[in-house]
Protein backbone atom coordinates (compact mmCIF):
# COMPACT_ATOMS: atom_id res chain seq x y z
CA UNK A 1 0.00 0.00 0.00
CA UNK A 2 1.42 3.38 -0.98
CA UNK A 3 1.35 6.25 0.88
CA UNK A 4 -1.36 7.90 -1.21
CA UNK A 5 -3.62 4.57 -0.40
CA UNK A 6 -2.99 4.65 3.01
CA UNK A 7 -4.00 8.44 3.12
CA UNK A 8 -7.24 7.15 1.39
CA UNK A 9 -7.96 4.72 3.08
CA UNK A 10 -7.98 6.53 6.36
CA UNK A 11 -9.79 9.22 5.06
CA UNK A 12 -13.01 6.97 3.53
CA UNK A 13 -13.04 5.10 7.29
CA UNK A 14 -12.51 8.10 9.34
CA UNK A 15 -15.38 9.76 6.81
CA UNK A 16 -17.44 6.37 7.44
CA UNK A 17 -17.20 6.99 11.25
CA UNK A 18 -18.30 10.32 11.22
CA UNK A 19 -20.94 9.89 9.20
CA UNK A 20 -22.54 6.80 10.68
CA UNK A 21 -21.73 4.02 8.00
CA UNK A 22 -19.63 1.56 10.40
CA UNK A 23 -18.21 2.33 13.50
CA UNK A 24 -15.65 0.04 15.23
CA UNK A 25 -17.45 -2.59 17.48
CA UNK A 26 -17.10 -2.81 21.35
CA UNK A 27 -15.06 0.78 20.89
CA UNK A 28 -16.16 1.78 24.41
CA UNK A 29 -14.08 -1.23 25.93
CA UNK A 30 -11.07 -0.27 23.82
CA UNK A 31 -12.57 -2.46 20.83
CA UNK A 32 -11.73 -5.67 18.63
CA UNK A 33 -10.08 -5.92 15.33
CA UNK A 34 -11.88 -7.91 12.69
CA UNK A 35 -15.28 -6.31 13.97
CA UNK A 36 -17.36 -3.56 12.83
CA UNK A 37 -20.85 -2.41 13.37
CA UNK A 38 -23.03 -0.61 10.72
CA UNK A 39 -24.14 2.82 11.79
CA UNK A 40 -27.59 3.87 10.08
CA UNK A 41 -26.39 5.00 6.77
CA UNK A 42 -24.36 1.81 6.29
CA UNK A 43 -26.77 -0.56 7.43
CA UNK A 44 -29.60 1.27 5.17
CA UNK A 45 -26.49 1.18 2.22
CA UNK A 46 -25.74 -2.67 3.02
CA UNK A 47 -29.40 -3.73 2.58
CA UNK A 48 -30.06 -1.77 -0.34
CA UNK A 49 -27.22 -4.15 -1.60
CA UNK A 50 -28.94 -7.00 -0.78
CA UNK A 51 -32.02 -5.74 -2.43
CA UNK A 52 -29.87 -5.73 -5.68
CA UNK A 53 -28.41 -8.81 -5.07
CA UNK A 54 -32.39 -10.34 -4.41
CA UNK A 55 -33.30 -8.30 -7.75
CA UNK A 56 -30.89 -10.58 -10.00
CA UNK A 57 -31.33 -14.01 -8.15
CA UNK A 58 -34.71 -13.79 -7.04
CA UNK A 59 -36.47 -11.79 -9.58
CA UNK A 60 -34.27 -12.31 -12.74
CA UNK A 61 -32.86 -16.08 -11.99
CA UNK A 62 -36.02 -17.09 -10.25
CA UNK A 63 -34.10 -19.15 -7.34
CA UNK A 64 -35.24 -19.37 -4.05
CA UNK A 65 -34.30 -18.07 -0.80
CA UNK A 66 -34.03 -19.33 2.71
CA UNK A 67 -32.66 -18.75 5.66
CA UNK A 68 -30.30 -21.53 8.17
CA UNK A 69 -29.00 -21.67 11.55
CA UNK A 70 -25.49 -20.47 12.33
CA UNK A 71 -24.62 -22.73 14.55
CA UNK A 72 -23.95 -26.09 13.17
CA UNK A 73 -23.35 -29.34 14.75
CA UNK A 74 -19.63 -30.62 14.38
CA UNK A 75 -21.20 -33.28 11.96
CA UNK A 76 -22.01 -30.94 9.19
CA UNK A 77 -18.26 -29.53 8.97
CA UNK A 78 -16.61 -33.09 9.50
CA UNK A 79 -18.71 -34.09 6.70
CA UNK A 80 -17.66 -30.84 4.68
CA UNK A 81 -14.24 -31.21 5.26
CA UNK A 82 -13.80 -27.83 7.22
CA UNK A 83 -13.26 -28.97 10.54
CA UNK A 84 -10.04 -31.18 8.65
CA UNK A 85 -9.41 -28.08 6.36
CA UNK A 86 -10.38 -25.02 6.93
CA UNK A 87 -7.24 -23.64 8.86
CA UNK A 88 -4.45 -20.99 7.87
CA UNK A 89 -1.02 -21.30 9.08
CA UNK A 90 0.18 -19.55 12.62
CA UNK A 91 3.39 -18.82 14.16
CA UNK A 92 4.13 -17.50 17.51
CA UNK A 93 6.91 -15.19 18.84
CA UNK A 94 8.91 -16.97 20.88
CA UNK A 95 10.07 -14.17 22.95
CA UNK A 96 6.42 -12.01 23.61
CA UNK A 97 4.27 -14.77 22.29
CA UNK A 98 1.79 -12.71 19.77
CA UNK A 99 0.90 -14.88 17.42
CA UNK A 100 1.19 -14.10 13.33
CA UNK A 101 -0.22 -15.99 10.24
CA UNK A 102 2.75 -16.89 8.50
CA UNK A 103 2.26 -16.59 5.28
CA UNK A 104 1.72 -13.12 6.06
CA UNK A 105 5.21 -12.61 6.95
CA UNK A 106 7.25 -14.14 3.75
CA UNK A 107 4.51 -12.27 1.05
CA UNK A 108 7.28 -9.81 -0.25
CA UNK A 109 8.93 -12.69 -1.19
CA UNK A 110 6.48 -15.42 -2.76
CA UNK A 111 3.90 -14.87 -4.99
CA UNK A 112 1.76 -17.27 -3.68
CA UNK A 113 2.97 -17.64 -0.12
CA UNK A 114 -0.82 -18.79 0.83
CA UNK A 115 0.19 -22.17 -0.89
CA UNK A 116 3.20 -22.73 1.14
CA UNK A 117 3.90 -25.86 3.61
CA UNK A 118 4.66 -25.37 7.00
CA UNK A 119 8.06 -26.90 6.16
CA UNK A 120 8.46 -24.17 3.64
CA UNK A 121 7.20 -21.55 5.55
CA UNK A 122 9.89 -22.54 8.39
CA UNK A 123 12.62 -22.54 5.93
CA UNK A 124 11.40 -19.06 4.38
CA UNK A 125 11.61 -17.69 7.95
CA UNK A 126 14.77 -18.70 7.65
CA UNK A 127 16.39 -18.07 4.41
CA UNK A 128 14.96 -14.22 4.68
CA UNK A 129 15.97 -13.75 8.49
CA UNK A 130 12.10 -12.88 9.17
CA UNK A 131 11.74 -12.37 12.97
CA UNK A 132 8.73 -11.40 15.09
CA UNK A 133 7.58 -7.13 13.37
CA UNK A 134 6.45 -6.54 17.31
CA UNK A 135 9.66 -7.27 19.34
CA UNK A 136 12.25 -8.99 16.90
CA UNK A 137 12.30 -12.47 18.73
CA UNK A 138 12.63 -16.06 16.76
CA UNK A 139 9.16 -17.04 15.09
CA UNK A 140 8.04 -20.56 16.35
CA UNK A 141 7.08 -23.24 14.37
CA UNK A 142 4.22 -23.12 12.17
CA UNK A 143 1.45 -24.99 12.12
CA UNK A 144 -2.31 -25.08 11.47
CA UNK A 145 -4.72 -23.21 13.42
CA UNK A 146 -8.48 -23.88 12.69
CA UNK A 147 -10.55 -20.76 11.84
CA UNK A 148 -14.28 -22.07 13.07
CA UNK A 149 -15.07 -20.72 16.57
CA UNK A 150 -15.90 -23.90 18.69
CA UNK A 151 -19.44 -23.69 20.95
CA UNK A 152 -21.17 -26.29 23.15
CA UNK A 153 -24.73 -26.88 21.88
CA UNK A 154 -26.54 -27.53 24.96
CA UNK A 155 -25.05 -27.05 28.82
CA UNK A 156 -22.09 -28.65 29.53
CA UNK A 157 -20.48 -30.46 25.91
CA UNK A 158 -23.39 -32.19 25.60
CA UNK A 159 -22.79 -31.98 21.87
CA UNK A 160 -20.47 -29.83 20.25
CA UNK A 161 -20.78 -27.12 17.71
CA UNK A 162 -19.31 -24.72 15.20
CA UNK A 163 -20.76 -21.05 14.33
CA UNK A 164 -20.97 -21.58 10.68
CA UNK A 165 -17.32 -20.38 8.60
CA UNK A 166 -19.97 -19.83 5.59
CA UNK A 167 -23.68 -20.23 4.79
CA UNK A 168 -23.18 -22.64 2.09
CA UNK A 169 -23.59 -25.68 4.32
CA UNK A 170 -27.49 -25.13 5.18
CA UNK A 171 -28.57 -25.20 1.84
CA UNK A 172 -27.16 -28.40 1.07
CA UNK A 173 -28.24 -30.09 4.46
CA UNK A 174 -31.73 -28.76 3.68
CA UNK A 175 -31.24 -30.56 -0.12
CA UNK A 176 -34.00 -33.02 0.13
CA UNK A 177 -36.51 -30.46 1.57
CA UNK A 178 -35.41 -27.94 -1.01
CA UNK A 179 -35.74 -30.71 -4.15
CA UNK A 180 -39.06 -31.45 -3.03
CA UNK A 181 -40.13 -27.94 -3.16
CA UNK A 182 -38.79 -27.53 -6.68
CA UNK A 183 -40.71 -30.82 -7.71
CA UNK A 184 -37.79 -32.79 -7.71
CA UNK A 185 -36.31 -31.28 -10.81
CA UNK A 186 -33.16 -29.59 -11.57
CA UNK A 187 -31.73 -27.27 -12.45
CA UNK A 188 -32.56 -24.86 -9.56
CA UNK A 189 -30.95 -22.45 -7.30
CA UNK A 190 -31.40 -21.59 -3.64
CA UNK A 191 -29.68 -18.19 -2.66
CA UNK A 192 -29.17 -17.64 1.65
CA UNK A 193 -27.81 -13.99 2.88
CA UNK A 194 -26.51 -14.44 6.88
CA UNK A 195 -23.74 -13.77 9.10
CA UNK A 196 -20.52 -16.13 8.82
CA UNK A 197 -17.84 -16.55 11.45
CA UNK A 198 -14.01 -16.94 11.29
CA UNK A 199 -11.80 -16.62 13.95
CA UNK A 200 -8.83 -14.85 11.90
CA UNK A 201 -5.42 -14.75 13.43
CA UNK A 202 -4.39 -11.13 12.97
CA UNK A 203 -7.24 -9.40 11.17
CA UNK A 204 -6.12 -6.45 8.96
CA UNK A 205 -7.01 -3.98 6.50
CA UNK A 206 -10.09 -2.41 7.96
CA UNK A 207 -13.71 -4.38 6.72
CA UNK A 208 -11.56 -6.36 4.06
CA UNK A 209 -10.50 -9.37 6.88
CA UNK A 210 -13.37 -9.62 9.52
CA UNK A 211 -14.12 -12.37 12.22
CA UNK A 212 -17.58 -11.76 12.11
CA UNK A 213 -18.97 -10.68 8.43
CA UNK A 214 -22.40 -10.96 6.15
CA UNK A 215 -22.61 -12.56 3.18
CA UNK A 216 -24.90 -13.54 0.15
CA UNK A 217 -24.54 -16.89 -1.26
CA UNK A 218 -26.13 -18.65 -3.75
CA UNK A 219 -26.36 -22.57 -4.95
CA UNK A 220 -27.15 -23.73 -8.37
CA UNK A 221 -27.60 -27.79 -8.13
CA UNK A 222 -26.92 -28.64 -12.06
CA UNK A 223 -27.39 -31.84 -14.03
CA UNK A 224 -23.19 -32.73 -14.15
CA UNK A 225 -23.56 -33.98 -17.85
CA UNK A 226 -25.32 -31.23 -19.34
CA UNK A 227 -23.04 -27.67 -19.72
CA UNK A 228 -25.06 -25.80 -20.94
CA UNK A 229 -26.96 -22.51 -20.22
CA UNK A 230 -30.77 -21.94 -21.20
CA UNK A 231 -30.05 -18.20 -21.35
CA UNK A 232 -26.46 -17.70 -22.11
CA UNK A 233 -27.21 -16.29 -25.70
CA UNK A 234 -28.35 -12.97 -23.10
CA UNK A 235 -24.69 -12.96 -21.38
CA UNK A 236 -22.54 -14.81 -23.81
CA UNK A 237 -21.45 -10.46 -25.27
CA UNK A 238 -20.66 -9.24 -21.88
CA UNK A 239 -17.43 -7.76 -21.60
CA UNK A 240 -15.33 -9.27 -19.15
CA UNK A 241 -11.45 -8.58 -18.09
CA UNK A 242 -9.92 -12.53 -16.91
CA UNK A 243 -6.91 -13.52 -15.45
CA UNK A 244 -6.24 -16.99 -16.28
CA UNK A 245 -4.63 -19.52 -14.15
CA UNK A 246 -2.46 -20.46 -16.93
CA UNK A 247 -0.10 -17.19 -16.95
CA UNK A 248 0.17 -13.70 -15.25
CA UNK A 249 -1.47 -11.34 -17.61
CA UNK A 250 -5.24 -10.32 -17.91
CA UNK A 251 -7.07 -11.07 -21.45
CA UNK A 252 -9.83 -9.33 -22.29
CA UNK A 253 -12.92 -11.67 -24.21
CA UNK A 254 -16.87 -11.64 -23.41
CA UNK A 255 -18.03 -14.40 -21.77
CA UNK A 256 -19.23 -16.54 -24.92
CA UNK A 257 -15.43 -16.22 -26.29
CA UNK A 258 -14.00 -17.34 -22.73
CA UNK A 259 -16.16 -20.36 -23.03
CA UNK A 260 -15.38 -20.99 -26.49
CA UNK A 261 -12.20 -20.79 -25.92
CA UNK A 262 -12.16 -23.15 -22.71
CA UNK A 263 -11.17 -20.60 -20.52
CA UNK A 264 -13.87 -20.55 -18.66
CA UNK A 265 -14.90 -24.30 -18.67
CA UNK A 266 -18.84 -24.20 -19.23
CA UNK A 267 -21.73 -22.05 -20.43
CA UNK A 268 -23.17 -22.48 -16.47
CA UNK A 269 -19.84 -21.22 -15.04
CA UNK A 270 -19.17 -18.20 -17.56
CA UNK A 271 -23.06 -16.96 -17.38
CA UNK A 272 -22.36 -16.31 -13.51
CA UNK A 273 -18.94 -14.78 -14.15
CA UNK A 274 -21.16 -12.82 -16.11
CA UNK A 275 -24.00 -12.16 -13.82
CA UNK A 276 -21.64 -11.03 -11.32
CA UNK A 277 -19.91 -8.78 -13.58
CA UNK A 278 -23.34 -7.37 -14.01
CA UNK A 279 -24.48 -7.06 -10.24
CA UNK A 280 -20.99 -5.66 -9.10
CA UNK A 281 -21.49 -2.85 -11.75
CA UNK A 282 -24.74 -2.11 -11.23
CA UNK A 283 -24.10 -1.58 -7.84
CA UNK A 284 -21.62 1.19 -8.81
CA UNK A 285 -17.98 -1.23 -8.47
CA UNK A 286 -15.77 1.04 -11.35
CA UNK A 287 -15.38 -2.08 -14.67
CA UNK A 288 -11.83 -0.69 -15.03
CA UNK A 289 -11.13 -1.64 -11.53
CA UNK A 290 -12.88 -4.88 -11.95
CA UNK A 291 -10.88 -8.47 -12.93
CA UNK A 292 -11.70 -12.17 -12.80
CA UNK A 293 -8.79 -14.53 -11.48
CA UNK A 294 -8.75 -17.83 -11.99
CA UNK A 295 -7.49 -19.91 -8.98
CA UNK A 296 -4.18 -21.65 -9.86
CA UNK A 297 -4.63 -25.71 -9.02
CA UNK A 298 -2.50 -25.21 -5.25
CA UNK A 299 -4.39 -22.81 -3.75
CA UNK A 300 -7.99 -24.15 -4.84
CA UNK A 301 -10.37 -24.61 -2.06
CA UNK A 302 -10.65 -28.12 -0.40
CA UNK A 303 -14.46 -28.48 -2.36
CA UNK A 304 -13.57 -26.87 -5.63
CA UNK A 305 -12.80 -28.27 -9.18
CA UNK A 306 -12.50 -24.67 -10.51
CA UNK A 307 -13.32 -21.05 -9.08
CA UNK A 308 -13.20 -17.65 -10.39
CA UNK A 309 -12.50 -14.63 -7.76
CA UNK A 310 -14.23 -10.86 -8.95
CA UNK A 311 -11.45 -8.96 -7.27
CA UNK A 312 -11.82 -5.19 -7.23
CA UNK A 313 -8.26 -2.72 -7.00
CA UNK A 314 -8.86 -0.68 -3.83
CA UNK A 315 -6.46 0.97 -1.80
CA UNK A 316 -5.40 -2.23 -0.31
CA UNK A 317 -4.63 -3.77 -3.92
CA UNK A 318 -6.49 -6.37 -5.90
CA UNK A 319 -8.77 -7.64 -3.11
CA UNK A 320 -11.24 -10.68 -3.73
CA UNK A 321 -15.05 -9.67 -3.23
CA UNK A 322 -16.71 -12.25 -4.47
CA UNK A 323 -15.83 -15.74 -5.28
CA UNK A 324 -17.90 -17.81 -8.31
CA UNK A 325 -16.89 -21.84 -7.98
CA UNK A 326 -17.83 -25.34 -8.84
CA UNK A 327 -18.26 -26.86 -5.97
CA UNK A 328 -18.53 -30.37 -8.16
CA UNK A 329 -20.62 -33.24 -6.08
CA UNK A 330 -18.36 -32.72 -3.20
CA UNK A 331 -20.68 -31.68 -0.68
CA UNK A 332 -23.84 -33.67 -1.47
CA UNK A 333 -21.31 -37.04 -1.89
CA UNK A 334 -20.09 -36.00 1.30
CA UNK A 335 -23.09 -35.38 3.56
CA UNK A 336 -24.70 -38.44 1.78
CA UNK A 337 -22.15 -40.43 2.86
CA UNK A 338 -21.68 -39.26 6.71
CA UNK A 339 -25.49 -39.08 6.92
CA UNK A 340 -26.70 -42.64 5.33
CA UNK A 341 -29.39 -40.06 3.54
CA UNK A 342 -30.11 -40.57 -0.47
CA UNK A 343 -29.15 -37.20 -1.61
CA UNK A 344 -29.32 -38.04 -5.87
CA UNK A 345 -31.36 -37.23 -8.07
CA UNK A 346 -33.29 -39.17 -10.56
CA UNK A 347 -32.45 -37.95 -14.11
CA UNK A 348 -35.49 -39.70 -16.40
CA UNK A 349 -34.66 -41.09 -19.88
CA UNK A 350 -36.20 -39.68 -23.10
CA UNK A 351 -37.05 -42.97 -23.66
CA UNK A 352 -36.69 -46.10 -21.92
CA UNK A 353 -33.42 -48.18 -22.05
CA UNK A 354 -32.72 -51.98 -21.86
CA UNK A 355 -29.67 -52.25 -19.48
CA UNK A 356 -27.83 -55.58 -18.84
CA UNK A 357 -28.12 -54.54 -14.42
CA UNK A 358 -26.33 -56.48 -11.28
CA UNK A 359 -29.07 -57.94 -8.05
CA UNK A 360 -28.44 -59.01 -5.19
CA UNK A 361 -30.39 -61.92 -5.08
CA UNK A 362 -31.66 -63.63 -1.57
CA UNK A 363 -31.50 -67.79 -1.62
CA UNK A 364 -34.37 -68.26 0.40
CA UNK A 365 -34.10 -71.91 1.05
CA UNK A 366 -30.90 -70.88 3.22
CA UNK A 367 -32.35 -68.36 4.78
CA UNK A 368 -35.56 -70.08 6.25
CA UNK A 369 -33.34 -72.72 8.65
CA UNK A 370 -31.37 -69.70 9.37
CA UNK A 371 -33.83 -67.28 10.62
CA UNK A 372 -37.24 -68.85 10.96
CA UNK A 373 -39.36 -65.49 11.44
CA UNK A 374 -37.06 -63.14 10.67
CA UNK A 375 -36.38 -65.13 7.13
CA UNK A 376 -38.96 -62.51 5.15
CA UNK A 377 -37.20 -59.28 6.40
CA UNK A 378 -33.83 -61.07 6.01
CA UNK A 379 -34.99 -61.39 2.12
CA UNK A 380 -36.33 -58.10 1.93
CA UNK A 381 -32.76 -56.37 3.22
CA UNK A 382 -31.30 -58.83 0.76
CA UNK A 383 -33.15 -57.62 -2.15
CA UNK A 384 -32.91 -53.30 -0.89
CA UNK A 385 -28.43 -54.42 -1.16
CA UNK A 386 -26.70 -53.41 -4.01
CA UNK A 387 -23.95 -55.57 -5.60
CA UNK A 388 -20.98 -53.00 -4.15
CA UNK A 389 -21.91 -54.08 -0.62
CA UNK A 390 -20.61 -57.58 -0.69
CA UNK A 391 -17.31 -57.49 0.68
CA UNK A 392 -15.26 -60.68 0.66
CA UNK A 393 -18.01 -62.71 -0.45
CA UNK A 394 -20.15 -61.77 2.54
CA UNK A 395 -23.20 -59.18 2.80
CA UNK A 396 -24.11 -57.14 5.83
CA UNK A 397 -27.77 -55.88 5.58
CA UNK A 398 -29.99 -54.20 8.65
CA UNK A 399 -32.95 -56.16 9.99
CA UNK A 400 -35.04 -54.48 12.88
CA UNK A 401 -32.35 -51.71 13.16
CA UNK A 402 -29.51 -53.88 13.91
CA UNK A 403 -27.00 -55.56 11.75
CA UNK A 404 -27.17 -59.20 10.24
CA UNK A 405 -24.03 -60.63 8.92
CA UNK A 406 -24.69 -63.22 5.89
CA UNK A 407 -22.34 -65.82 4.18
CA UNK A 408 -22.29 -66.23 0.77
CA UNK A 409 -24.32 -69.30 0.49
CA UNK A 410 -27.54 -67.28 1.44
CA UNK A 411 -27.57 -64.75 -1.66
CA UNK A 412 -26.32 -64.81 -5.26
CA UNK A 413 -25.31 -61.59 -7.38
CA UNK A 414 -27.41 -62.20 -11.03
CA UNK A 415 -26.92 -60.03 -14.00
CA UNK A 416 -30.48 -59.31 -15.37
CA UNK A 417 -31.78 -57.15 -18.49
CA UNK A 418 -34.54 -54.92 -17.37
CA UNK A 419 -36.14 -51.94 -19.28
CA UNK A 420 -34.83 -48.58 -17.45
CA UNK A 421 -36.41 -45.63 -16.78
CA UNK A 422 -33.86 -43.26 -15.41
CA UNK A 423 -30.57 -43.00 -13.57
CA UNK A 424 -29.78 -41.70 -10.02
CA UNK A 425 -27.03 -38.66 -10.07
CA UNK A 426 -25.09 -36.54 -7.99
CA UNK A 427 -26.38 -33.02 -8.41
CA UNK A 428 -22.87 -30.41 -9.13
CA UNK A 429 -23.36 -27.39 -7.63
CA UNK A 430 -22.02 -23.89 -8.97
CA UNK A 431 -21.74 -21.13 -6.25
CA UNK A 432 -21.47 -17.32 -6.35
CA UNK A 433 -20.36 -16.85 -3.01
CA UNK A 434 -20.09 -12.86 -2.19
CA UNK A 435 -18.89 -10.85 0.30
CA UNK A 436 -21.25 -8.35 1.47
CA UNK A 437 -19.07 -6.01 3.32
CA UNK A 438 -16.13 -6.45 1.40
CA UNK A 439 -18.68 -5.28 -1.40
CA UNK A 440 -19.89 -2.70 0.80
CA UNK A 441 -16.51 -1.10 1.42
CA UNK A 442 -15.46 -1.54 -2.41
CA UNK A 443 -18.78 0.75 -3.23
CA UNK A 444 -17.80 2.68 -0.82
CA UNK A 445 -14.79 3.48 -1.84
CA UNK A 446 -14.60 3.29 -5.30
CA UNK A 447 -17.38 6.23 -4.95
CA UNK A 448 -15.36 7.96 -2.88
CA UNK A 449 -13.63 11.41 -4.47
CA UNK A 450 -11.95 14.21 -2.17
CA UNK A 451 -10.89 17.84 -3.65
CA UNK A 452 -8.08 18.55 -2.02
CA UNK A 453 -7.85 22.31 -2.99
CA UNK A 454 -11.18 22.68 -1.68
CA UNK A 455 -10.99 19.74 0.76
CA UNK A 456 -14.74 18.73 0.25
CA UNK A 457 -15.77 15.30 -0.24
CA UNK A 458 -18.50 13.05 -2.65
CA UNK A 459 -19.40 9.90 -2.14
CA UNK A 460 -20.83 9.06 -6.19
CA UNK A 461 -22.97 6.45 -5.10
CA UNK A 462 -25.11 4.95 -7.65
CA UNK A 463 -28.98 6.16 -6.40
CA UNK A 464 -30.39 2.64 -6.47
CA UNK A 465 -27.80 1.53 -3.49
CA UNK A 466 -27.54 5.40 -2.00
CA UNK A 467 -29.00 5.33 1.80
CA UNK A 468 -30.67 8.47 1.21
CA UNK A 469 -31.79 9.42 -2.21
CA UNK A 470 -33.29 13.05 -1.32
CA UNK A 471 -32.34 15.63 0.76
CA UNK A 472 -34.74 18.53 1.41
CA UNK A 473 -34.08 22.06 2.68
CA UNK A 474 -35.57 25.36 3.60
CA UNK A 475 -33.73 27.95 2.22
CA UNK A 476 -34.22 29.56 5.89
CA UNK A 477 -36.22 27.95 8.69
CA UNK A 478 -38.70 30.72 9.31
CA UNK A 479 -41.86 32.47 6.84
CA UNK A 480 -43.33 28.68 6.31
CA UNK A 481 -40.36 27.94 4.09
CA UNK A 482 -39.79 25.22 6.85
CA UNK A 483 -43.26 23.77 6.84
CA UNK A 484 -43.27 23.38 3.04
CA UNK A 485 -40.10 21.48 2.87
CA UNK A 486 -41.16 19.40 5.91
CA UNK A 487 -44.32 18.52 3.57
CA UNK A 488 -42.30 17.93 0.35
CA UNK A 489 -39.89 15.76 2.29
CA UNK A 490 -43.00 13.42 4.15
CA UNK A 491 -44.88 13.47 0.73
CA UNK A 492 -41.64 11.52 -0.79
CA UNK A 493 -40.14 9.33 2.37
CA UNK A 494 -40.53 5.42 2.09
CA UNK A 495 -38.25 2.73 3.03
CA UNK A 496 -37.55 2.70 -0.56
CA UNK A 497 -36.73 6.19 -0.50
CA UNK A 498 -35.43 7.68 2.22
CA UNK A 499 -35.65 11.88 2.56
CA UNK A 500 -34.05 13.58 4.85
CA UNK A 501 -34.97 17.20 6.23
CA UNK A 502 -32.05 19.17 6.96
CA UNK A 503 -32.78 23.17 8.11
CA UNK A 504 -29.47 23.63 10.04
CA UNK A 505 -26.54 26.18 8.62
CA UNK A 506 -25.98 27.22 5.03
CA UNK A 507 -27.21 26.15 2.08
CA UNK A 508 -23.03 25.21 1.11
CA UNK A 509 -22.54 23.17 4.22
CA UNK A 510 -26.20 21.27 3.86
CA UNK A 511 -25.19 20.41 0.13
CA UNK A 512 -21.92 19.57 1.78
CA UNK A 513 -22.98 16.83 4.44
CA UNK A 514 -25.61 15.30 1.66
CA UNK A 515 -22.79 14.85 -0.50
CA UNK A 516 -20.96 13.28 2.07
CA UNK A 517 -23.32 11.06 2.84
CA UNK A 518 -23.52 10.10 -1.19
CA UNK A 519 -27.20 11.61 -1.87
CA UNK A 520 -27.69 12.13 -5.07
CA UNK A 521 -29.99 15.34 -5.30
CA UNK A 522 -31.14 17.70 -2.93
CA UNK A 523 -34.71 20.06 -2.84
CA UNK A 524 -34.43 23.43 -1.57
CA UNK A 525 -37.57 25.64 -0.88
CA UNK A 526 -36.72 29.14 -0.87
CA UNK A 527 -38.98 32.49 -0.71
CA UNK A 528 -39.75 31.75 -4.74
CA UNK A 529 -41.71 28.97 -4.08
CA UNK A 530 -44.14 30.80 -2.33
CA UNK A 531 -45.17 33.82 -4.03
CA UNK A 532 -43.88 35.50 -7.37
CA UNK A 533 -43.59 33.70 -10.92
CA UNK A 534 -41.62 30.91 -10.17
CA UNK A 535 -44.89 29.98 -7.01
CA UNK A 536 -45.37 26.10 -6.00
CA UNK A 537 -41.65 25.12 -7.42
CA UNK A 538 -38.62 24.32 -6.15
CA UNK A 539 -34.94 24.00 -7.18
CA UNK A 540 -34.00 20.10 -7.12
CA UNK A 541 -29.66 19.96 -7.79
CA UNK A 542 -27.80 16.93 -9.02
CA UNK A 543 -24.82 15.82 -6.57
CA UNK A 544 -22.60 14.83 -9.58
CA UNK A 545 -22.34 17.98 -11.55
CA UNK A 546 -24.03 20.30 -8.85
CA UNK A 547 -26.23 21.39 -11.75
CA UNK A 548 -29.50 22.60 -10.04
CA UNK A 549 -33.35 22.55 -12.24
CA UNK A 550 -36.38 24.35 -11.25
CA UNK A 551 -39.68 21.86 -11.18
CA UNK A 552 -43.25 21.93 -9.85
CA UNK A 553 -43.36 20.76 -5.94
CA UNK A 554 -46.95 18.79 -7.23
CA UNK A 555 -44.24 17.01 -9.61
CA UNK A 556 -41.40 16.20 -6.88
CA UNK A 557 -42.63 12.46 -6.12
CA UNK A 558 -43.25 10.93 -10.09
CA UNK A 559 -39.64 13.42 -10.78
CA UNK A 560 -37.61 11.45 -7.86
CA UNK A 561 -39.56 8.06 -8.75
CA UNK A 562 -38.15 8.14 -12.65
CA UNK A 563 -34.98 9.16 -11.77
CA UNK A 564 -34.53 6.20 -8.68
CA UNK A 565 -35.68 4.23 -11.68
CA UNK A 566 -34.08 5.32 -14.73
CA UNK A 567 -37.08 6.15 -17.05
CA UNK A 568 -35.64 9.88 -16.86
CA UNK A 569 -31.80 11.71 -16.27
CA UNK A 570 -31.62 14.68 -14.42
CA UNK A 571 -30.14 16.32 -17.67
CA UNK A 572 -34.09 15.47 -19.17
CA UNK A 573 -35.68 17.59 -16.43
Amino acid sequence: MTAADDKKSEELMSLCKRRGFIWPSYELYGGIAGMYDYGPLGFSLRNNIVEVWRDIYKGREGFTEIDTETVNPREVFKASGHLDKFADKITYCTKCGAPFRADHLVKEFYSNPDTMSEKDLDQAFLDHNVVCPDCGGKLGPVEDFNLMFRTNIGPGSSRVGYLRPETAQGIFVNFLNLYRYNREKLPFGVLQTGRGYRNEIAPRQGMIRMREFNMMEVELFVDPEDKTWSRFDEMKDEKLTLLPNTGDETVEMTVGEAVAKHVVANEVLGYFVGTTKQFLVRLGVDPARLRFRQHRKEEMAHYAKDCWDAEALLSYGWTEITGIADRGCWDLTRHSEFSGADLSHFKRFDTPREEEVEKVKPNRKSLGPAFKGQSKAVAAAVEQAKPEDVKDGRLTVTVDGKPVELGSEMFTVIKTKEKVNGERIIPNVIEPSHGLDRIFYTVLEHAYSHDDAKDYTVLHLKPEVAPVKLGVFPLMEKDNLDVLAKQICASVHTARAAAVYDGSGTIGKRYARMDEAGTPWCITVDYDSLSGPQKDTVTIRDRDTAAQKRIAVKDVPQILDDLLTGRRQFTDL
